[in-house]
């Protein structure tokens, strides 16, 4: 962090914003820019910042989608430390936020027209709601990063504009004893940043409503595919080498036949928790996701059940039943951490529930599977 050290407010340990000072006071440093959402420098009492701009350029969108598929998501991320959007000045607002550059490049598109200070966390390039429970969106490094930047010489006000979906890992009253400012909750979205500031930092009921959307719900569904892709691959062989098991010790014919079965009853099962359930998330009874999940499966194998009947016999139709209510249960229980709908300890106590369950489910589908060449 040797920027931080020199007198700049940003400077991340990969080195795309460094501190270059060519002599004098610290507030002449200049600063070397590489990424391409900075345009430029604030000058302030602290020394230059970086300022960003608002737009949302076609390397942003591309960058989003590569996420959205799992690729180079533990490196998307921007560094820590104070940023300028527009010219703020001493009155303007600090707008707290993670280092998850999905969730950065989203405050400063909705914070366009405002002139505000935009002080980033450093959440490990997690989002601000997954941060807050795990603790690294939390008041220890909110009072770490406004020492750091030295915000008391940059503004005259003191108060933090934090989102709301970051309370749970803030303590506001540990904040204003251990740096010397006050918290304000924002918006639930972005999207309602301005209005937010226009009203006087007061948040209308809407702002304060957290809701899941289909779209929302739907954007989470190609991380959840892609994260299962090695381990369903490896399950895949093991499912076909478990098909050729029979009386003859071990068949090609019915590793390909029953296998390809099985297989097919995995893919239904893992497309059953991550689209079919999020999609239909509102109608489906039940609170927890594992329990919308594994109804969302069971409905599906029923039906394929039903379509194939008489092609399997009554204890493979049985296992694979068993086995794609299991699996979509237990993919759909990966939205409950990845929603507002529950708090972290939520997310530990349906787990805990559920997955003896699914492990059980998925041991008797293993048993019928296997016992079930014999009695052919």
């Amino acid at each position: 962090m040797s920027g931080e050290k020199s007198g700049g407010c940003c400077a991340p340990p990969s080195g795309k914003v460094s501190p270059c000072c060519g002599g004098g006071s610290p507030s002449k440093a200049v600063l070397r820019y590489e990424e391409p959402f900075v345009d430029g420098q604030v000058e302030t009492p602290a020394g230059p910042v970086p300022r960003v701009h608002s737009r949302i350029a076609s390397g942003d969108v591309l960058g989003r989608w590569r996420v959205r598929w799992g690729i180079g998501r533990d490196r998307y991320r921007v560094a820590p430390g104070l940023y300028a959007l527009g010219v703020p000045d001493g009155d303007a607002p600090v707008l707290v936020t993670a280092n998850y550059k999905m969730t950065f490049d989203a405050v400063r598109r909705d914070a366009a027209g405002v002139d505000a200070w935009i002080l980033v966390l450093d959440t490990l390039g997690v989002n601000v709601w997954c941060a807050a429970g795990e603790g690294t969106f939390g008041t220890e490094e909110v009072i770490r990063r406004v020492t750091q930047t030295r915000l008391s010489e940059i503004v005259s006000h003191r108060t933090l504009v934090l989102p709301q979906l970051g309370a749970p890992g803030v303590a506001a009253h540990e904040v204003r004893k251990g740096c010397g400012f006050s918290v304000e909750y924002g918006p639930v979205r972005s999207r309602d940043i301005r209005a937010f500031l226009e009203a006087g930092m007061k948040a209308s009921p809407s702002m304060r409503r957290v809701d899941f959307p289909t779209i929302d719900r739907l954007v989470l569904t190609p991380i959840e595919i892609t994260g299962l892709l090695r381990s369903a691959g490896w399950t895949a062989v093991g499912l076909f080498l478990l098909a050729g098991i029979g009386p003859g010790v071990f068949s090609l014919g019915a590793a390909w036949e029953r296998g390809f079965a099985a297989v097919a009853a995995l893919a239904a099962g893992i497309l059953a928790g991550a689209v079919v359930t999020p999609v239909l998330l509102p109608w489906i009874p039940g609170r927890a996701f594992s329990v919308k999940g594994g109804l969302a499966g069971g409905v599906l194998a029923v039906c394929a059940a039903t379509w194939y009947r008489g092609a399997l016999d009554p204890p493979a139709a049985l296992a694979l039943l068993l086995a794609m209510t299991a699996v979509s249960s237990f993919v759909a229980m990966n939205f409950t951490g990845a929603t507002p709908y529950t708090s972290p300890s939520g997310v530990e106590k349906e787990m805990r529930r559920a997955l003896p369950v699914q492990a059980g489910l998925t041991a008797l589908a293993g048993l019928l599977w296997i016992g079930g060449a014999f009695l052919r």
